[in-house]
């Protein structure tokens, strides 16, 4: 059997374009062209602060709460919904996981501060209630046929004043040291454990890749030359390998190290240094990403979201229940909501009223920027990470430019409309695919 299943008397491969061989999405393509080119736009502007290893591992941070939400708004937006609730259904399940570490767990029940049940707890009840919450606007939605912008515009003004009347208004904290090790620079995995993080990634994306090409064979379908493909398998890992490199290099400062010796009781040696690694809400992401992948590429259900966004009467008309499905896509998008308050709260070290602020305008953006089409039936898991990453990329080279906060959103928005009207003329070209 040949590497191939090209017909026979098909062109040369030498004749092939690079592009096709390697049948990369151009659509991809020009966004992670567009981000190269932001970056180093960035860059330049800022003196070489904005590719910093420090600032990478902030950028990284900042964008997983916003991109664990956008994965699931791809499923919402591909069954033609939408959901604008999400920031504040975040800020409700934030005011829940802080209430109950700070109030529940140790005056009611009697769990001390610190006990190590807290974070645990703390984060099952956000993600029951995110879940009910979700699955209830979903019921709205599906069964009683209210539209998904009515049902969750009310949910962006409802589920946020829930949160201010359980917390009387205030900023509730400290939260316990385990749940904080979800925000970012409070929890990371250290040098090490980066690494051995990056080889298993490496091996497991080249693996995955090598995986595809022998069940695409054992099954007759057309594969990609040989060489294409360990060309992108020595990308995906060089990539993998060099993000953990990056953020490795990234050093804890001194005066943070002295504080973790100290507490230890010991003195911190001559000449010591460590760096941060990889943190552990970028793992997190990670996690999401590939079950949120796995969910759209292996499951049932991922067919059935796909079909039914692409013509919701055939799909009912073939048996696949709607309503119900809209239920289970609604019910994601509140678990995720609550995942994704574990990490901005984590962040932030305590639960404030403003937590979650307009997070719906950047989740949405982000899935919409990252080929999600809000006619439905089209859209990825990655697309929407990468498209939360450039929005935030935006956001903060703007900040470190000194770029005030109007001037900020009005770039922010035209960068949306921007991203829709190029995807749409992309479609109209591509015939829609």
């Amino acid at each position: 059997m040949t590497d191939t299943a090209a017909p026979a008397g098909a062109t040369p491969k030498a004749k092939k374009s690079l592009f096709k061989a390697l049948e990369i999405d151009t659509r991809l393509l020009g966004m992670i062209g567009a981000f190269v080119v932001l970056c180093l736009v960035f860059n330049v502007v800022t003196d070489g602060r904005f590719l910093t290893p420090r600032n990478i591992f902030n950028l990284t941070i900042q964008t997983v709460s916003v991109a664990i939400m956008a994965t699931g708004m791809v499923f919402v937006i591909v069954t033609r919904n939408i959901d604008l609730s999400v920031g504040s259904l975040l800020a409700a399940c934030s005011a829940v996981m802080a209430m109950t570490q700070t109030w529940l767990l140790p005056d009611v029940l009697g769990l001390g501060l610190g006990h190590p049940i807290i974070w645990l707890v703390a984060i099952v009840v956000g993600l029951v209630v995110g879940t009910a919450i979700g699955a209830f606007q979903g019921f709205l939605v599906g069964y009683l046929s209210i539209p998904a912008f009515i049902v969750t515009l009310g949910g962006l003004l409802v589920w946020r004043n829930v949160a201010w009347y359980l917390t009387a208004g205030q900023t509730i904290g400290p939260l316990d040291a385990t749940f904080m090790k979800f925000g970012g620079i409070n929890g990371t995995l250290g040098t090490d454990a980066s690494w051995a993080v990056a080889a298993v990634a490496a091996v497991a994306a080249v693996a995955v890749i090598f995986m595809a090409r022998r069940s695409k064979l054992a099954h007759g379908f057309p594969v990609k030359p040989l060489w294409a493909e360990g060309l992108l398998a020595l990308v995906a890992a060089g990539a993998i390998v060099g993000f953990i490199a990056i953020l490795n290099a990234y050093d804890v400062p001194i005066g943070r190290l002295r504080r973790i010796f100290e507490a230890r009781g010991q003195e911190i040696p001559e000449g010591f240094s460590m760096g941060y690694g990889l943190p552990v809400s970028v793992l997190v992401l990670i996690a999401i990403a590939v079950a949120m992948t796995v969910i759209a590429r292996r499951t049932r259900l991922g067919r059935y979201i796909f079909a039914t966004g692409g013509n919701p009467d055939a799909a009912e008309l073939s048996g696949i229940n709607t309503r119900l499905l809209t239920v289970k896509v609604f019910a994601i998008m509140g678990a995720l909501c609550a995942l994704s308050a574990v990490v901005a709260s984590a962040r932030l070290a305590n639960h404030s009223n403003d937590i979650g602020t307009l997070d719906e305008l950047r989740v949405i953006a982000a899935a919409v920027i990252g080929g999600t089409a809000l006619s439905g039936g089209i859209g990825t898991i990655y697309g929407a990470i990468l498209g939360a990453l450039i929005m935030q990329s935006l956001q903060s080279g703007m900040a470190m430019v000194g770029v005030d906060a109007p001037l900020q959103n009005i770039v922010v928005g035209s960068v949306l409309v921007l991203a829709v009207l190029i995807d749409i003329q992309y479609r109209k070209r591509t015939g829609g695919k």
